[in-house]
């Protein structure tokens, strides 16, 4: 397994990327996987579900499995949030993972630029940053810098500079 983040400012277009790039890396033959960090308020659960009643009466983890999919919800309970390394020694084996958010992590990112946000370019203050996509070219960038449509190119940079999962999760 090999890691590799997609690090950006809020509406710079991490979600709507990976949502063009997996299918990009899966016609590749490559299984991928995602971690996504959210805000501390999210719910995945719905008032009335059993499901939900199972977790709101005290349940530490809710496992809800079919013949589709199953889906394990873990209650934090006042405990501290787990770091990235705990979240993906909990995945099953894949060819890459690709963590959007965790920008903060030590591990390899592509960092998604949108000119017309304003922001300031996350790399020169993270030095895990390999490459930039953006919507625009960046004359004077120190790192490769790729069209933000150039999904073929941007498969190629994240099979290349995704790190050996083992280096994130030595001490778990």
């Amino acid at each position: 397994m090999r890691i590799i983040g997609l690090a950006g400012w809020q509406g710079a277009g991490k979600t709507t990327l990976l949502a063009k790039v997996i299918p990009c890396l899966v016609a590749r033959g490559r299984t991928v996987s995602t971690i996504k960090h959210a805000h501390e308020g999210f719910d995945i659960d719905k008032p009335g579900k059993d499901s939900h009643t199972h977790r709101l009466a005290g349940a530490t983890e809710v496992l809800i499995g079919s013949s589709k999919r199953y889906a394990l919800m873990h209650e934090l309970r006042g405990a501290p949030e787990p770091p990235l390394r705990e979240l993906i020694a909990k995945l099953s084996p894949v060819d890459l993972v690709i963590v959007e958010g965790y920008k903060k992590e030590p591990h390899p990112k592509l960092e998604v630029h949108r000119v017309a946000n304003g922001k300031p370019l996350i790399y020169p203050q993270d030095s895990w940053v390999v490459a930039v996509a953006a919507d625009a070219p960046l004359p004077g960038t120190e790192l490769p810098v790729i069209a933000l449509d150039d999904i073929e190119t941007i498969a190629d940079v994240l099979l290349v500079e995704a790190a050996p999962i083992e280096s994130l999760l030595e001490g778990v």
